[in-house]
């Protein structure tokens, strides 16, 4: 049945901070372009943290009607439009395709938020008569992959699996075992957010859990850093076509590279804070390694989860030793995209999934900007301020969300 069926990449699509096509996307991560800047959406004056990454060169009526972008909150608007992007880069004629063997795995960490926090506006003041009829479909996380699989006619497995920032990873992870199970022939995955509002920015800081750099938004996101303070919270989508390969050699389409692991496991911990013992997601990488048949002197890059906390980001240094073994861990390189884009929360795992394919096609190591200080505690390579060439054989995307959920994905090339 399924073991040797393998899994390529054929289409990417993403909307984020530092660009919303992904010619202008990538351009920008291999520059080390900054995408954090002043929040515009509301009075940030009572808030501790005035920044964030609003989504850049970004217009919903490019993908849908304004009529139904009312009607759905920013975080389908976005996961709608990467979506689109990622099966019209693939070159999928689903007129040519089986319906019920292409599916839809997608999700958002935190769901419809800003719909949420509108109606609760409405209840207060107007009553819970005046409650749009569409407040349920427009908050509930799974109506993403629903929508995408109208749009597209997608007939085959359809749902959303919700581990905060490690979403979009897992619904990645699943859509490979899927394939490989012989469920479907094709899935489209990722991760969509549209979390920046007053109870987004304000829940998120009563936890302490952003950066206040408001003096300087820019360098505010700094991962592995000595001075970190902090996440950056961010917003956007980022989804893959990933397919069998011999079904994506059929249609003669392009292949970026092998999605050849996923690894998951639980902390079994804190709902909010790292194992220190890191053994989490640790195992999650030795798991992904392993199930792509590979060891850690395959693996020559680490896209990391590297959220800029303190916590997060020497923890993970710490993780990435384990699995790898301290002597490989210190000759590979570890970056953490999060510097330029902020973190996408659910949608991390997509739009870091994209960057590994094209760092992949490429052969480029992305960096991890704003990196000046350097922390005893997080002391590998982190591809400092500035992207370089190399061959990347395999890599790895780790995502970890509150709960003590890890994922971690293993592309190589092809």
């Amino acid at each position: 049945m399924a073991e040797n069926r393998r899994v390529v990449v054929t289409g990417l699509g993403v909307v984020s901070p530092v660009g919303s096509t992904l010619d202008s996307f990538w351009a920008a991560i291999q520059a080390g372009e900054n995408g954090i800047g002043p929040i515009t959406y509301f009075d940030t004056a009572a808030f501790d943290t005035k920044f964030a990454g609003q989504v850049k060169g970004f217009n919903v009526e490019d993908f849908m009607s304004k009529k139904e972008a009312r009607h759905l909150d920013p975080f389908c608007h976005y996961g709608v439009a990467a979506a689109k992007m990622a099966v019209d880069d693939s070159g999928l004629d689903m007129a040519k395709e089986d319906a019920t063997r292409v599916g839809v795995i997608a999700a958002s960490g935190v769901g419809g938020l800003q719909i949420l926090q509108s109606q609760m506006d409405v209840l207060r003041s107007r009553g819970p008569g005046r409650f749009s009829p569409f407040i349920i479909p427009q908050m509930i996380t799974n109506i993403l992959p629903g929508i995408i699989s109208i749009n597209h006619g997608m007939k085959g497995p359809n749902f959303a699996i919700v581990t905060a920032c490690a979403s979009g990873t897992h619904c990645i992870g699943e859509a490979l075992e899927l394939i490989r199970r012989g469920k479907a022939d094709a899935m489209l995955a990722g991760g969509s957010e549209g979390a920046i509002c007053e109870l987004g920015v304000g829940g998120f800081n009563a936890m302490r859990a952003l950066s206040t750099r408001n003096d300087s938004p820019q360098t505010a996101s700094r991962p592995f850093d000595k001075d970190r303070d902090g996440f950056v919270m961010a917003e956007g989508s980022g989804m893959l076509i990933v397919e069998e390969y011999e079904h994506a050699k059929a249609r003669g389409a392009k292949i970026y590279c092998e999605l050849a692991g996923f690894g998951c496991t639980g902390d079994a911990y804190h709902i909010t804070a790292p194992d220190e013992s890191a053994s989490g997601p640790s195992r999650g990488m030795q798991l992904a390694m392993q199930d792509a048949g590979l060891t850690p002197a395959d693996i020559d890059y680490v896209n990391a989860h590297g959220t800029s906390t303190p916590l997060n980001d020497a923890g993970e240094t710490k993780a990435i030793k384990i699995a790898l073994g301290e002597e490989r861990a210190r000759q590979i390189a570890v970056s953490s995209t999060k510097s330029m884009t902020g973190h996408l929360l659910g949608a991390a795992g997509g739009v870091e999934s994209v960057v590994c394919a094209l760092a992949i096609r490429d052969g480029v190591l992305p960096p991890t900007i704003n990196y000046t200080t350097p922390d005893p505690a997080c002391d590998l390579d982190y591809v400092p301020n500035a992207a370089r060439k190399a061959k990347i054989r395999a890599c790895l995307n780790n995502s970890l969300g509150f709960g003590g959920h890890n994922a971690t994905l293993c592309f190589k090339a092809i």
